[in-house]
């Protein structure tokens, strides 16, 4: 059979050209394999969208004054199911209109009873393959989103902003400071070494030497390392490990510890001393005046360079350390490539072929927790009595282990983690389902990312 499951639009809002000519694109083909006589199926759908379909709603409600906190999880869970009921209709009604011949008998939505019992046996087969680990590391954070966000929803624009040269004075020798240039000046109150090319020979008799941190006054080492460009600004660079993934790899390196100075809405928090409770620009401001007022600031020069912004609602996305959920992609990426190398699948046009190859050959372990309400909740359990913690397809009311209460996750799912499971998970699965190996594989995919779970 010629099959295609629809890449399933977002219930953020009605549809758009882009999925007009997206389904005109797909009623072609399946009109055309039809017509040739062969069995064809095209699944229509839509997909709950998480963090897209949580920032509409929360933008809805602040036109009546509310947020999601007064309103609480359950109840605002409530208000995003009556969005898609509405919003999901008319979806539906467009795609009709424009007359696509799906199989609406088998319309599915991601957050539906079927997906959602497939969303949670992939988790549990995934973690108790060891492919699934909890972690604390570098993710992007959004802070007006509240939530770490993935690689691929950080969209990077180059912008014009400032370069600030930042005096260190040696410790021992006050008179004498080595600079460093920063595009990031309130982070420096996460500094926990300064670094240098090690064969940069304008340095090499300060490697090993200590500095005084300006305004907080905390020791931290000169240390040497082959990431630091000696062209960058003065070749000398601050090290925030919590705050950049350079200088996050950088510190693993060197040991150095990861001083967290921001909340999770990205207001300083007490690691930031006398700038604690300030906005992050605010902070940026006040630190460079009390620099300057202590003759450490050596001058400012406009720089371009691209700024990471969150994909949702556009604003400034920061690194930051926290406590997620990761997927190890490597061993799923491996066969992924493979199955396009061998011909089993083909990239269209071909020229992609090398874009999927360099992303797969050098993605991350994948954050696929989010700090949301809306979506699917991780299902792992905790029991704080005993320590215990599992991952359930089903429910857990009590410890296994000593019988005590247990509590849930609180946090969510990625959105992609169902939607990867789409091509398959719309025809039964994980149950024993004839309707897998007759329609299973799919024929066409418009998205490379389900490939990892096919």
């Amino acid at each position: 059979p010629f099959v295609i499951s629809m890449p399933p639009p977002n219930v953020t809002g009605g549809l758009h050209l882009g999925h007009a000519m997206t389904a005109s694109i797909e009623d072609l083909m399946i009109r055309y394999h039809r017509m040739r006589g062969e069995p064809t199926l095209w699944v229509p759908g839509s997909d709950h969208a998480g963090i897209a379909t949580q920032n509409v709603v929360e933008r809805e409600l602040a036109k009546e004054g509310k947020t999601r906190h007064e309103l609480g999880r359950e109840a605002f869970i409530a208000r995003v199911w009556e969005w898609k009921e509405k919003y999901g209709g008319i979806i539906t009604q467009q795609h009709r209109r424009l007359g696509v011949s799906c199989d609406w008998e088998r319309e599915r939505f991601t957050l539906d009873e079927g997906l959602s019992r497939a969303v949670r046996e992939a988790f549990v087969r995934l973690y108790n393959k060891g492919l699934i680990y909890r972690g604390t590391y570098l993710v992007n954070w959004c802070p007006r989103c509240t939530t770490a966000i993935s690689d691929l929803e950080v969209i990077h624009r180059e912008e014009v902003t400032k370069l600030w040269y930042i005096r260190y004075p040696l410790q021992g020798e006050p008179e004498r400071y080595i600079t460093v240039a920063t595009t990031r000046p309130e982070t420096m109150l996460g500094d926990t070494a300064v670094a240098v090319n090690p064969e940069d020979g304008r340095y090499r008799d300060l490697i090993g030497r200590e500095v005084v941190l300006p305004l907080l006054g905390r020791v931290i080492p000169i240390i040497a390392d082959d990431a630091v460009d000696p062209r960058f600004g003065t070749g000398a660079v601050k090290v925030t490990p919590a705050h950049d993934p350079v200088d996050y790899e950088m510190g693993k390196r060197h040991g150095l510890s990861a001083i967290d100075v921001m909340t999770d809405e990205g207001l300083m928090n007490d690691n930031a001393g006398p700038f604690a409770g300030q906005s992050q620009l605010d902070a940026r401001r006040n630190v460079v005046i009390a620099l300057e007022e202590q003759g450490l600031l050596e001058k400012i020069e406009d720089y371009r360079h691209a700024v990471g912004h969150c994909q949702r609602c556009d604003t400034i996305a920061e690194p930051r350390i926290s406590t997620q959920w990761f997927l190890r992609i490597k061993p799923l990426a491996e066969p992924a490539l493979e199955a396009v190398r061998d011909g089993r699948i083909r990239i269209i046009p071909e020229r992609y072929e090398k874009v999927y190859a360099n992303w797969l050959e050098n993605i991350r372990d994948w954050c696929i927790s989010r700090q949301l309400w809306w979506g699917h909740r991780i299902p792992v359990f905790y029991c704080d009595a005993c320590g215990w913690m599992g991952a359930s397809e089903s429910d857990v009311d009590a410890c296994p282990g000593c019988s005590g209460p247990v509590r849930q996750d609180e946090d969510v799912l990625d959105t992609w983690f169902s939607s990867q499971l789409w091509p398959f998970a719309t025809f039964g699965w994980p149950e024993a389902d004839p309707r897998i190996e007759y329609f299973y594989p799919t024929s066409v995919l418009s998205t490379a990312r389900d490939i990892l779970f096919l």
